[in-house]
């Protein structure tokens, strides 16, 4: 379940930027993280100044370095900032690491410092496939000791001089021959769930969250899905269902329905069709399917007094029937009968100590990478946490979660 984003924020032309790879720079204070990020695009998107701390909070840019593919490359402030916000400018930029798919750790003259080691510490740690770029190669170039400690770490490694267009071209592609030896295969949203040529129906209610004039971005990336595995797409409303299916001379391969009408759409489809909902789909591509699963039965165990954090991946405007806000939280009241309390968070923000709740419901995360929703997920299996998502909590509630799940053969 996601909201509907609003139109002045996206290109629809562009690729999503869940769908995206995630790149962060990071780097100390004037290494050239910004220089460099001007450099790959051609594009004045960082302010590049002498001045130490002129990046102070992440810039996003989403960018086509092909032949590999969408990328947005996070630029981060200086990971040695030590002004009076720098703690806090720190904290954001290791922020950023945590959804990174890959990093590029940008360096200077005087080489891998403490401080850059300490990173590189950090993103080993998490697995985060990292490229050492050591600026400035007009000044000085790399230190063997450094190069020594980029092949001890398995770390890969390129010089450049991010102030030096004619380098734009070679460090592109070092970048890409680096990504791509990382590369993950892309997860098919629903691909594996049918054969080819198959007919899957879509139910879409069009309600007040839905962005006018369009489908919400779930919706889409489906339906996209489904055409990228040959296979035939067909949308109707809840209320339109039983009078298609009518009409089909073969019952559909797959039905997928957003969560909010899985009651309505679970009574109208046979049995012998298989049902899921649009946020199951994208709990498995974003996360884990099992994980969810067995979160969404603390909705049999909850007492009086528990909490709830609801965790929304956009920013939206609040509305009176606002999914994650106000018809979660009611129904969830009405089904277990206790008192509960809920709290909200949205965007990048995510408690990092979580021990004062009982669940976390997360939305369906389309508008974030799959490495930021596992990192989520992960957060709170160390904290012996529960977690779920909106649609198969909905699904619980409904009393149907087994049906939306058995196409996953689970």
């Amino acid at each position: 379940m996601c909201q509907g984003i609003n139109s002045t924020t996206v290109d629809p032309m562009q690729t999503p930027r869940g769908a995206r790879h995630h790149t962060a720079l990071l780097g100390r204070m004037n290494a050239g993280k910004s220089s460099l990020l001007n450099l790959i695009t051609g594009q004045q998107i960082s302010i590049v100044s002498s001045q130490q701390g002129t990046t102070t909070d992440a810039v996003t840019k989403p960018y086509e370095l092909l032949p590999f593919g969408p990328v947005t490359f996070v630029d981060t402030a200086g990971i040695n900032d030590r002004s009076s916000l720098g703690q806090h400018r720190v904290k954001a930029t290791e922020q950023v690491i945590y959804r990174a798919d890959s990093a590029l750790l940008v360096t200077d003259e005087h080489g891998l410092l403490s401080a850059d080691k300490a990173m590189l510490e950090k993103l080993i740690e998490l697995s985060v496939p990292t490229l050492v770029i050591f600026n400035k190669g007009d000044i000085a170039p790399p230190k063997p000791s450094d190069i020594d400690y980029c092949r001890h770490h398995q770390l890969g490694y390129a010089q450049v001089s991010a102030t030096d267009p004619g380098q734009a071209k070679q460090v592109k592609q070092n970048i890409v021959s680096f990504l791509s030896e990382y590369e993950q295969p892309e997860l098919s949203l629903t691909g594996d769930l049918y054969e080819k040529s198959a007919h899957i129906v879509c139910v879409t209610p069009i309600d007040s969250a839905a962005p006018k004039g369009r489908l919400i971005l779930p919706q889409v990336q489906v339906l996209r899905d489904i055409l990228d595995n040959d296979s035939m797409g067909t949308v109707v409303k809840e209320t339109q269902l039983i009078q298609y299916l009518e009409h089909l001379a073969q019952p559909p391969a797959l039905v997928i329905t957003d969560a909010q009408a899985i009651k309505s759409v679970n009574s109208d489809l046979p049995d012998h069709i298989p049902l899921t909902t649009f946020s199951t789909v994208f709990a498995r591509a974003k996360g884990e399917l099992d994980a969810f699963i067995q979160g969404a039965q603390i909705l049999d165990q909850l007492i009086d007094g528990d909490r709830i954090l609801i965790a929304e991946a956009c920013s939206h405007n609040v509305q009176e029937d606002d999914i994650g806000r106000v018809k979660l939280p009611a129904w969830i009241r009405k089904y277990s009968g206790r008192e509960l309390t809920f709290d909200v968070v949205s965007g990048h923000d995510f408690p990092s100590q979580l021990s004062e709740y009982r669940l976390v419901i997360h939305c369906g995360a389309c508008m974030f990478n799959r490495r930021e929703m596992l990192y989520r997920i992960r957060q709170c299996h160390n904290q012996q946490l529960p977690i779920t998502n909106y649609g198969l909590a909905i699904s619980k509630l409904q009393g149907v979660l087994t049906r939306v799940c058995r196409p996953f053969n689970l």
